[in-house]
């Protein structure tokens, strides 16, 4: 398992990140046994995986409590990123929200406390003077942010240091790299991704575009550029079937070739995934095999526009 820094601190993360969002027995992913993910926490632990990703929002907060009940006394071995919703982002239901994680979690301090979603309502600099003073108190380690677009993290960096910007990155969808990452890099904010994976898109579980059930298909990929998305999925087949080598983990490991990305937060459901992915962050692509798919993945970056917001086009974008 190979190791990297968070920002500007000295915290150092796996690669391959445990996304715990589908342990919220919710939503797209449908119902989960909290014993399974107990399990699947230990599998990931076990693979040495250090990061766990969640939120207040998932699942109202049941995804956290699973997630701290399955850690129990191996808690000192490992990075917790949580987030705070964007409604919680005054300061006294900022501080509210923070002890709620932190008893749900079984913990006296969070190593990464992010800002899942922009509030305009809110004027970030009032939000990282909170942030900055559960730091100073010990509550929190670090501060990121998340959905942050290039206004919004601007923003950020003038408040503060933000030290991670999660963002959905993948093969499919590089579209952070038009504005926001250029600033990540440039400040030293790592990018953390989430759905690299394309929701399945990039394990090759799907053959053609009318395969992809609905809850699958609301990405703006699949929506606006399903064939050239498949033409990517297909040049993806291809090389993992050359190397031997299964499609995620070589999507993965793009990813974590990219600049600024510091993890790929994969979902773990089972521990079979856990172990799956855990082993992506050890697979160094070869250089050609990296520009296969950075050049197989231009023609849709290329056919999309530059708006970050994976669901939501034009003045819906949530991005700014």
């Amino acid at each position: 398992m190979r190791y990297r820094k968070l920002g500007k601190t000295d915290i150092q993360v796996s690669a391959v990140c445990c996304g715990t969002m589908a342990m919220a027995s919710a939503g797209t992913f449908g119902e989960q046994d909290d014993e399974l993910s107990v399990q699947t926490v230990h599998a990931a632990l076990d693979a040495g995986v250090n990061f766990f990703d969640t939120a207040e929002g998932y699942g109202d907060g049941h995804s956290t409590e699973v997630l701290g009940r399955a850690l129990g006394d191996r808690r000192g071995q490992v990075v917790i990123a949580t987030k705070v919703s964007r409604q919680h982002l005054a300061e006294p239901d900022l501080i509210q929200a923070c002890e709620n994680s932190l008893r749900r979690l079984r913990t006296d301090c969070i190593d990464l406390y992010q800002v899942h979603w922009p509030n305009h309502n809110i004027p970030f600099g009032e939000t990282a003077a909170v942030l900055e003073k559960l730091r100073q108190g010990g509550k929190i380690r670090s501060w990121g942010v998340s959905n942050f677009g290039r206004a919004d993290l601007s923003e950020a960096l003038e408040a503060g240091h933000p030290e991670v910007d999660q963002l959905p990155y993948s093969l499919l969808w590089r579209i952070v790299e038009h504005e926001i990452a250029p600033i990540c890099v440039a400040n030293e904010v790592s990018i953390i991704c989430y759905s690299p994976l394309a929701q399945g898109l990039l394990t090759g579980k799907f053959a053609r575009p009318e395969d992809v059930p609905p809850e699958r298909s609301r990405a703006r990929y699949c929506k606006e550029a399903a064939d050239l998305s498949f033409h990517v999925v297909n040049e993806l087949r291809a090389a993992s079937e050359e190397l031997g080598q299964p499609m995620a983990d070589l999507a993965l490991a793009w990813l974590l070739d990219r600049p600024g990305v510091a993890s790929v937060i994969a979902g773990m459901r089972t521990p079979e995934q856990a172990r799956e992915n855990a082993r992506a962050a050890d697979l160094e692509l070869p250089p050609e095999v990296v520009d296969r798919l950075t050049t197989a993945s231009q023609p849709l970056l290329d056919a999309l526009d530059t708006n970050p917001d994976m669901w939501q086009a034009g003045e819906n974008s949530r991005y700014r």
